[in-house]
């Protein structure tokens, strides 16, 4: 029975897999809809609601046998949590308090899950992404540790951004430490190999540089977000 309950959820298309503890416990504590929760260690699962979220108090979940955690999860979680959420649908015209960070035609799977991690801790609006990678895909979901549900992720193009400044993070531009990102702007990355596109540099208010050591070549992708947003914050009038 709860195979096929399991399999009916699976296949819709607005359903995100969380695997592991941490990822059902941010996806409840931002308010995610989560329809089904299984776990093969009823016991595990209670000491650590009560250790690391005491604020969700009693976490619901149908126990299950390994066996059959084996066959609703491709690879179980070391916690033996497994749950099923709903895909919040994006809101537009949202009014901003926090930069948006824009991945241009981002391909490593673990980097956007880290960046959308990253914004969650920062406090961004939100995260998203140009290309054809799906920052919802599950490696994704899985790099972030649910936190998807923090902020807001989505796919787009460069030309439907949100409002704002928009600045193109590349090694040819300005100094950071020279420049002072607004609350409302939109800070763009380009893919890990060929940085941002022309067409990103041809719509931004300015092109920045985060200082670098000669004869390295770059820095990681969710390195330099967490860098920009670093930046941001420590000259923002925002704080956590």
């Amino acid at each position: 029975m709860i195979e096929e309950r399991w399999a009916e959820l699976v296949s819709l298309d607005d359903v995100v897999l969380l695997e592991g503890f941490h990822a059902l416990k941010h996806a409840l504590r931002f308010g995610a809809a989560v329809p089904l929760v299984v776990t093969s260690d009823p016991a595990g699962l209670a000491r650590l609601a009560a250790d690391l979220a005491p604020d969700l108090g009693v976490v619901d979940a149908v126990p299950v046998s390994a066996e059959v955690l084996r066959r609703l999860v491709p690879r179980p979680h070391p916690t033996g949590v497994a749950a099923l959420a709903l895909r919040p649908q994006p809101v537009d015209n949202v009014p901003r308090s926090a930069p948006t960070v824009v991945l241009e035609n981002p391909r490593n799977l673990g980097n956007i899950g880290a960046v959308v991690r990253l914004a969650a801790g920062f406090g961004a609006s939100g995260v998203l992404t140009t290309g054809d990678v799906d920052p919802w895909h599950p490696t994704v979901v899985r790099g972030a540790a649910g936190l998807h549900f923090a902020t807001s992720v989505a796919r787009t193009s460069l030309d439907a951004l949100p409002p704002g400044p928009v600045f193109a993070l590349d090694p040819e531009g300005v100094s950071i430490h020279d420049v002072t990102f607004p609350d409302d702007a939109v800070l763009v990355f380009g893919s890990e190999r060929h940085g941002v596109t022309d067409d990103a540099k041809g719509i931004a208010t300015c092109t920045v540089a985060i200082p670098m050591r000669p004869q390295v070549s770059s820095f990681n992708l969710a390195t330099s977000v967490g860098m920009a947003l670093f930046h941001w914050q420590g000259r923002s009038s925002f704080r956590q």
